[in-house]
């Protein structure tokens, strides 16, 4: 009897080099001047339905908001020209991504997923995706099992690169070229790092995932969710169950997140100085039991930053484990005072928060710690700031929280 042997999936063909610096490109892309009143700015387009000259004939290239809007359109095309993609989609959530890549498998499909993933993600693939017949596994050494895993009915490999919260890299080259052997798409979350640091779709990825509400629009005003891919058919899939599921952001939001775009180079560079300033202060600290930042020398993974991130970037995103346990970590989150104590990342503004009492809560504790989630994990977005100011802050809050009490004067005090 003979085996099938399924074939290596095509890989698209490859968006154009870009000719232009990332900085050019990020202040340029998808950004015409308005052919009627030279605004060098576009206008928000808040309509949600566009005239037709006779029935089916459009005046222009617009019917229905839903399906497709300037704003979202010129967005798109500025995160697809900085992610190196031919398509970018615009999504109403970074869940709302997620989901819609998920709803694209058919049902019997299964996924391999990296364990340490945002606690969103894992939501959706142990409590949503099963509801509509897909099976997730997740394995915390990617690179080693990953062909172990795959199955006649694997259709997709999930990555976060770092992951959320500790910081683990992997090797897209490697999962993507084990994965395509057999076939089987892989999704890079982008999240952490954003388009300047990483293009993932340039190291073998199919599908590049972001939360925008995060780096990509940096002002922490915004909701969003993007899938960028090079693959037409791909692009054709998403966009019918985007539109047939209305996942779509407001032409508003699509306006902030290309204005937060513009800049992303230099909020991003700014983010990467600070974090790396106070990561190796939480190194040198006797109060700190390990730090996990790309950009340390001491993390296991800096080989692979030095070979996926521009100019070995280690990004805004660092985590810690503090001694003292999960007492001395509620303490160290209560007394800074420039870091406020909140979910999400990648703004202005830096940001310190307990994973495994909020954004990871919903995992239960076994899972958790099996991947270095412990009650004890402080992460730490930083923002543009002064790298002084935010070391200092660190480490008067370090200080307090060893000592066993709250300081009055150093709960968060903005």
């Amino acid at each position: 009897m003979t085996v099938p042997v399924e074939q290596p999936i095509a890989t698209p063909p490859r968006a154009p080099s870009p000719t232009l610096g990332f900085g050019t490109l990020a202040v340029h892309a998808g950004a015409p001047h308005d052919p009627t009143t030279g605004a060098v700015i576009e206008p928000i387009s808040l309509s949600t339905t566009f005239a037709q000259r006779e029935v089916g004939q459009p005046v222009g290239i617009y019917e229905y908001s839903r399906s497709a809007n300037p704003n979202r359109d010129n967005f798109q095309q500025a995160v697809a020209a900085l992610e190196h993609a031919k398509h970018a989609l615009a999504f109403a959530s970074g869940s709302a991504a997620t989901a819609t890549i998920l709803q694209s498998l058919a049902s019997g499909s299964h996924v391999i997923s990296v364990s340490d993933v945002y606690g969103g993600t894992h939501r959706y693939f142990t409590q949503v995706a099963k509801a509509h017949g897909v099976k997730v596994t997740f394995t915390p050494q990617i690179e080693v099992d990953i062909a172990e895993h795959i199955t006649d009915d694997t259709k997709l490999v999930w990555i976060e690169s770092p992951s959320n919260p500790t910081l683990r890299l992997v090797d897209v080259r490697a999962v993507a070229t084990a994965a395509h052997a057999r076939g089987v798409l892989v999704v890079v979350d982008n999240t952490f790092l954003s388009p300047y640091v990483q293009n993932p779709l340039d190291h073998g990825a199919d599908i590049v995932v972001h939360s925008v509400t995060k780096y990509i629009n940096g002002h922490s005003d915004v909701v969003m969710g993007l899938a960028a891919v090079n693959s037409d058919d791909l692009q054709s899939r998403l966009a019918f169950l985007q539109n047939a599921g209305g996942a779509v952001p407001s032409a508003f939001d699509c306006w902030l997140a290309h204005r937060g775009v513009k800049t992303l180079h230099l909020r991003v560079r700014q983010s990467s100085t600070n974090a790396t300033a106070v990561a190796k202060a939480l190194e040198a600290s006797p109060h700190v039991i390990a730090v996990n930042y790309p950009g340390l020398d001491s993390h296991p993974h800096r080989h692979i930053a030095k070979k996926q991130h521009r100019d070995g970037m280690g990004g805004g995103m660092l985590s810690f484990r503090i001694k003292g346990g999960h007492a001395a970590a509620e303490r160290f989150c209560r007394l800074t005072k420039i870091y406020t104590l909140a979910e999400s990342l990648g703004g202005i503004e830096s940001l310190v928060e307990l994973p495994s009492a909020m954004t990871h809560a919903g995992i239960p504790k076994d899972q958790r710690e099996a991947v270095g989630v412990f009650d004890d994990l402080v992460r730490i977005s930083s923002g543009i700031e002064e790298a002084d100011d935010l070391v200092r802050d660190v480490q008067q809050a370090l200080e307090k929280a060893a000592l066993g009490g709250d300081s009055a004067n150093g709960v968060n005090g903005h």
